[in-house]
């Protein structure tokens, strides 16, 4: 028994080890040009599909946008789940320059299998937007959340707007759809933002506006605001 035990927690730190490596591993600026890059992809082929794309309403709302492009799942034995992305805010000026994101969680259970999801949040009012200006918090638990509806307009489904902060979105294999995040971590990756700035970076200085929108990550930027400023006008 003691010995099945000790398995069982060798593979779960195994594991967990696998999928955090990553954050560990000193990251170029060419790779996260490309990580802001594929952002802009997702946020493209997500608002192209009207029919089964973020509502118009919930983008008018919005207060911060961050894209997770190709999260990681996977599991074997237990089950895991870790990525990195960007994300950008809305300012009394425009949309603010993009930082830098880790996400991560686990579930436990006898299950095998793997595959890479790309994850969209949304703040929708002030208090999603100081929970993304948090070193750390927990979907779920620290920060309020709800699978977010989809289509042209969000108001079939009405909680989101009583009882969230953020709404979380996944796209695998071209679908899209909302997506139950809880108990999944969000964490600020500052050893990124940094190399990708060249200097260290206060996210809450970043994420109102103070830092300007480095040029590799304008059309990041102007995506997000584009898709607002049409939902803002009803297009």
């Amino acid at each position: 028994m003691k010995m099945k035990k000790s398995l069982s927690l060798f593979l779960v730190a195994a594991f967990v080890a696998c999928l955090t490596l990553p954050a560990f591993a000193g990251a170029k600026k060419e790779d996260l040009q490309d990580r802001i890059d594929r952002a802009k992809i997702v946020m493209d082929q997500i608002m192209s599909a009207s029919d089964k794309s973020i509502p118009s309403d919930i983008l008018e709302k919005a207060t911060c946008v961050g894209v997770v492009p190709g999260l990681v799942k996977g599991a074997f034995v237990v089950g895991g789940q870790y990525g990195q992305g960007v994300v950008t805010c809305r300012t009394g000026h425009g949309w603010s320059a993009p930082v830098f994101i880790r996400m991560a969680g686990g579930s436990f259970g006898f299950q095998i299998g793997g595959q890479s999801t790309d994850l969209v949040l949304i703040a929708v009012n002030e208090n999603g937007f100081q929970d993304l200006l948090k070193s750390k918090f927990k979907i779920g638990g620290d920060a309020s959340a709800a699978a977010g509806p989809v289509g042209r307009r969000g108001e079939a489904s009405t909680d989101w707007k009583m009882n969230s902060e953020l709404l979380t979105y996944s796209r695998s294999k071209g679908l899209f759809a909302g997506i139950d995040l809880d108990g999944t971590s969000v964490s600020q990756n500052s050893e990124d933002t940094e190399i990708y700035y060249g200097q260290a970076q206060d996210f809450r200085h970043v994420l109102k506006g103070d830092v300007a929108v480095p040029e590799g990550a304008v059309s990041f930027v102007r995506t997000v605001a584009h898709y607002f400023m049409l939902a803002k006008h009803g297009k």
